[in-house]
């Protein structure tokens, strides 16, 4: 059956992992989307080999898939890392040896939204200098960013989840994207609008659309309780896609959630029309 797939991509670092990283353009394609979007995909390496860089760019042109959105390093995804960027030493160096490469595959692949995750709070070392540091790192971003013709977003994570990564409200990442705008002067800093990290702390989701609609660059979605496909949890997700089109946001819409038991190409249902 057809899908409502228009403005929705899959998130391809939580959907068809089941399959090798090659493959899971043509499952997203096989499922009905044209668009797709994914956390660094080399967990392991801030610089990959220009052969693996190559050969997602071919499996993405093979699927005829367009990458719309792309995490800079940002450490072990999943697992216990929440990026790189404001960490002292060989991660934020890690950073900024690949914000370039993340820049350039972009560029090549089409891609305008480049996510960099700010990073976990780190024992003996002051919040300020993390911030600094941060903040050098994400002007430094934002400028690859702008070069390629893309947005740079900045997103707040759920604190119950990343307890130690401090942007945990759309106010303090949106705090994060005004301070980058006025470091650079480029105003292509933009927020990262998660309703499903937002709605675990607590946060009124539409008086957020309604304050910060114009602020976002890029929205991701996944219900509550449990992170999967909208219907299996509680939150309105139909209601809030709609505010957020009526409040004018007319970007994608990431499908980052979990399948469940099933597989992922029969994780949505919810979008058959």
């Amino acid at each position: 059956m057809p899908r409502d797939t228009e403005r929705y991509d899959v998130n391809l670092s939580i959907l068809f992992t089941e399959l090798p990283l090659l493959e899971r353009p043509a499952a997203a394609a096989a499922a009905g989307f044209d668009a797709v979007e994914l956390w660094w995909p080399w967990t392991d390496t801030a610089t990959p080999p220009r052969k693996d860089l190559d050969a997602l760019r071919g499996a993405l042109d093979d699927a005829g898939t367009r990458l719309v959105g792309l995490n800079f390093y940002a450490g072990r995804l999943p697992g216990p890392d929440r990026g790189a960027l404001s960490l002292p030493g060989h991660e934020s160096d890690r950073f900024r040896a690949n914000v370039d490469v993340a820049a350039d595959f972009a560029a090549a692949v089409g891609c305008t939204a480049l996510n960099a995750l700010y990073g976990n709070r780190v024992d003996g070392v002051e919040p300020a200098a993390q911030d600094a540091l941060a903040l050098e790192n994400l002007a430094l971003a934002a400028r690859a960013a702008h070069r390629v013709g893309a947005s740079l977003l900045i997103e707040a994570l759920n604190e119950p989840e990343s307890p130690r990564y401090p942007l945990v409200s759309a106010a303090s990442a949106v705090e994060v994207v005004d301070r980058v705008n006025e470091a650079t002067g480029l105003g292509n800093a933009a927020f990262l609008l998660d309703l499903y990290h937002l709605s675990m702390n607590g946060e009124d989701l539409g008086d957020v659309i309604d304050r910060y609609a114009d602020r976002t660059g890029h929205v991701q979605i996944a219900d509550n309780p449990g992170r999967g496909a909208p219907g299996t949890g509680s939150l309105p997700l139909p209601e809030l896609v709609g505010r957020l089109r009526k409040a004018g946001y007319d970007g994608w819409i990431g499908l980052e959630y979990k399948p469940g038991d099933r597989p992922s190409a029969e994780a949505f249902d919810w979008l058959t029309t």
